[in-house]
């Protein structure tokens, strides 16, 4: 991807072995926008569905070995059934070969989820967990 491409303007669908894998990854290469992969592995429902929303390119900087990013909207399904929203970094060749959502009803829904959902700080600050 080069850096006069545009935003993608799609709604990838991942599994939980695909979100823990992302979020690792995020974490390894310290990338700013990421929850503590621990605890997506405690709380991410481990058959769940989760969605990634691209909103814009990102890059460090002060860290020109990292390549640029997609900074997206992360809808995670919890284990209790619950949603939350979240803010992940991908690296574009992890990004591009994740399925995309199969129809215009369930990225409309994924839309309207992003806009309702409470972020994940909001949900562990209701639950009484305090932090990520």
């Amino acid at each position: 991807m080069t850096f006069d491409e545009p935003l993608p303007r799609e709604v990838k669908v991942i599994d939980s072995s695909s979100l823990f894998r992302l979020e690792e990854r995020a974490c390894d290469l310290s990338l700013n926008s990421r929850l503590d992969p621990a605890w997506v592995r405690a709380n991410a429902a481990p058959d769940g569905t989760h969605y990634l929303w691209p909103t814009l390119w990102n890059s460090l900087s002060h860290r020109p070995d990292v390549p640029r990013q997609l900074r997206c909207e992360l809808l995670i399904t919890l284990r209790a059934g619950d949603r939350v929203v979240s803010w992940l970094d991908v690296l574009p060749e992890d990004f591009s070969p994740l399925p995309r959502v199969t129809s215009r009803e369930e990225g409309m829904k994924v839309g309207q989820l992003l806009g309702r959902v409470p972020s994940a700080r909001e949900w562990l600050l209701r639950e009484g967990e305090g932090r990520l």
